[in-house]
């Protein structure tokens, strides 16, 4: 948050990996994770002699991010050469587009921290390769190259100067990886450098209209990360304004230990890269029917999943953001419900949002990487749903159920976990509790009536959460009452 007086301008660059089997510009694989080197061919390491060719299916990816959100498609966009030099690109330039991008003029809203939407512009998104990567731990003193990652299909999104705050920022950046995984264009992997984020953020004084002096802080992997440099770049500038000082125009990175960020080096601009149509790729030329094509196979987004959800299945709003926050997790919930036969939406909901994602969260794993599957789980709500099984008779089983194969009915039979049904088996355990705590009788006819749920909970404590809890209060306040 910036400092009072102060207003502050951020846009994002935001550069998102396509889920392609090959590269953008080769028939190399882009699969993550090779040993270096070995997925570079003789485009990638920029042999005498070869030439680019075009991977269709990034231009499809491309197009169907456009109209996701809300973009206009160009009939004929241009690649150029951007001429810089570092030891990971072996051209000595990078084929990316610069006045012809592919979409253009989009739009996105986003939740603001106070409530509402804020519509954010979309500026560009074009189709450009990434470069190789330095690599620090194979050599002792020395770094290498490994060219795996050269020629990967990226899509760089660049926002307008809209944002105003590292929470927005945050916000933004979240919203596009939601989009990019509904789709299956990108596996939203930030560890792996799937989406990564330049932040160009000002400040100006508060009410100016004249932007201030940018920085750009470069290669930021995480939303944490996001959101910190952003704030130390925001308190930086601001503390350097006030004590009289200019903000120098320049490249900068996030050191996370420190807490701060540096220089890295001075800002380029568009000029300094001497972009130039590539003479070896013809302009990108896509008809008006492979764009209703693609219009015509997009999946349902985040947002209407979202309202479907609470129209069809009567959720609240904050459990259908929640279900919703990845495709797959809306996928698990669908599932669940259409494999349940007892249970209601709700309840898969409550029991996603709370053991699920604690189990999730304590090994670590994706929704989709679950031993749990969704009609594994609705085996067992049911069972809560019919009465065979109390809800706090369940998490023992669904812990279970995590760890082996078995379904829900077995371990509940094996147990012997089915729910007390016998009211002279509930009487007997109820009249065991009410002789051993006197002193709570007393409270209880002395008109403490809160007190009856210690008996309650002695009872399901006594019979391992197998009876009726409705039945057990009305059992024990006939015997007080009595």
């Amino acid at each position: 948050m910036a400092r009072t007086g102060w207003e502050v301008v951020i846009g994002l660059e935001l550069h998102m990996q396509l889920k392609t089997r090959s590269k953008i510009f080769s028939a190399a694989s882009a699969a993550y994770g090779a040993p270096p080197n070995s997925q570079a061919c003789a485009v990638d390491i920029a042999l005498p002699g070869v030439l680019p060719v075009l991977n269709a299916e990034a231009v499809r990816m491309a197009v169907a991010f456009g109209l996701a959100v809300d973009a206009e498609i160009a009939g004929k966009s241009v690649f150029a050469r951007k001429n810089y030099f570092y030891p990971d690109l072996p051209k000595g330039y990078q084929i990316s587009q610069y006045e012809l991008p592919v979409v253009f003029n989009g739009r996105l809203d986003i939740e603001c921290a106070g409530g509402g939407l804020k519509t954010i512009g979309i500026e560009r998104a074009h189709l450009e390769e990434d470069a190789g990567k330095s690599v620090h731990e194979y050599i002792e003193e020395m770094s290498g190259v490994d060219l795996n990652r050269a020629g990967v299909p990226l899509m760089e999104i660049v926002s307008r100067p809209q944002l105003a705050s590292a929470e927005e920022a945050v916000a933004y950046m979240k919203k596009i990886r939601s989009i990019g995984c509904y789709l299956g264009i990108c596996d939203g992997n930030m560890q792996e450098g799937s989406l990564r984020c330049d932040a160009n953020v000002s400040v100006r004084p508060a009410g100016s209209a004249q932007l201030g002096t940018r920085t750009e802080t470069k290669n930021l992997n995480s939303f944490r990360f996001v959101e910190k440099a952003i704030a130390c770049e925001i308190e930086r500038q601001t503390a350097l304004l006030e004590d009289g000082g200019e903000v120098v125009q320049e490249t900068r990175l996030y050191d996370d230990r420190a807490d701060q960020t540096r220089p890295m080096r001075s800002k380029e601009d568009a000029h300094d890269y001497r972009y130039f149509p590539d003479p070896d790729l013809p302009p990108l030329v896509i008809e008006p029917a492979f764009i209703e094509e693609v219009r015509a196979s997009l999946p349902e987004l985040q947002a209407e999943r979202c309202a479907r959800f609470v129209g069809d299945y009567k959720l609240p709003q904050t459990d259908a953001v929640q279900l919703t926050a990845t495709r797959q997790s809306a996928d698990y919930f669908e599932d669940c419900c259409k494999a349940a036969g007892t249970a209601a939406p709700k309840q898969v909901a409550n029991w996603m949002i709370t053991q699920l994602a604690a189990a999730l969260n304590r090994d670590g794993l994706e929704i989709e990487d679950a031993p749990v599957r969704p009609q594994r789980l609705a085996g067992l709500l049911d069972r809560i749903a019919d009465g065979t099984i109390s809800a706090r008779a369940a998490k023992p089983v669904f812990e279970q159920m995590w760890r082996s194969s078995a379904a829900a009915d077995d371990i509940i039979k094996e147990q012997g976990l089915e729910r007390i049904a016998d009211s002279g088996a509930l009487e007997k355990v109820i009249g065991e509790v009410i002789a051993a705590a006197p002193k709570q009788v007393g409270q209880y006819r002395a008109g403490k009536t809160k007190v009856l749920g210690y008996f309650v909970g002695r009872v399901m404590q006594a019979t391992e959460g197998r009876a009726d809890p409705a039945e057990v209060s009305r059992l024990l306040k006939s015997k007080l009452d009595a």
